[in-house]
């Protein structure tokens, strides 16, 4: 089950959805739905293109590593490290999209909606407007910095309501992999044949 956003304790496998893409400078999102609690390994598949794979060892609904089911990354790849990955859905362009979120950005947000309340409310709910700053030349160097007095509570449009009105929860946008799937994805990677159904998703480190 995905979480809604004040169930989330604050710590996102293919999808028809579109993912939205973060453009350096600033950035207006209004996040709708539940959130997707999860960890991924990246790893090189197909053209060196990075996949997600989930980290099965995490719980998604109590957030926490609980180790009940079988990670066949952690046998294939015993020095892959799993990192965080939620997700929630966003209205951008006239659209739903995935909206992937960065660490330091959500525990803005988080910090934020103590004062604002919660984002995703189809009444009450506000705008995420922040800023992508880039601050090296590598890829990872990159910080996000919301901007809360630019975020005032507003309620969706009649537009909008009519996006979300058919939503799907973030359980069924990026459904978890079972074990035994898990393991075939696994072995088509090791036998070089990747996955071409996947869609290449480069990490945005934050």
């Amino acid at each position: 089950m995905a979480l809604t956003f004040n169930q989330s304790k604050g710590e996102a496998q293919k999808s028809k959805v579109k993912s939205y893409t973060y453009v350096d400078g600033d950035n207006k999102v209004r996040l709708i739905g539940d959130i997707c609690s999860r960890y991924v390994y990246w790893l090189k598949g197909e053209n060196d293109k990075n996949i997600p794979m989930e980290c099965l060892s995490y719980d998604r609904e109590k957030e926490t590593f609980n180790n009940l089911e079988k990670d066949w990354v952690r046998e294939y790849y015993p020095d892959q490290k799993c990192t965080w990955s939620y997700a929630i859905q966003c209205i951008h362009g006239g659209e739903v999209k995935v909206f992937n979120l960065k660490k330091k950005l959500w525990e803005q947000i988080r910090v934020a909606a103590e004062d604002l309340g919660d984002p995703t409310h189809m009444e009450t709910g506000w705008d995420i407007h922040f800023k992508r700053v880039k601050t090296g030349p590598m890829a990872y160097n990159v910080e996000y910095q919301l901007q809360p007095l630019k975020s005032k509570p507003r309620p969706l449009t009649d537009e909008e309501k009519e996006l979300v009105e058919n939503l799907k929860s973030m359980d069924d946008v990026l459904p978890r992999p079972t074990a035994d799937a898990q393991k075939e994805l696994l072995d088509r990677l090791r036998e070089g044949a990747g996955n071409s159904s996947d869609e290449s998703i480069e990490e945005d480190f934050a």
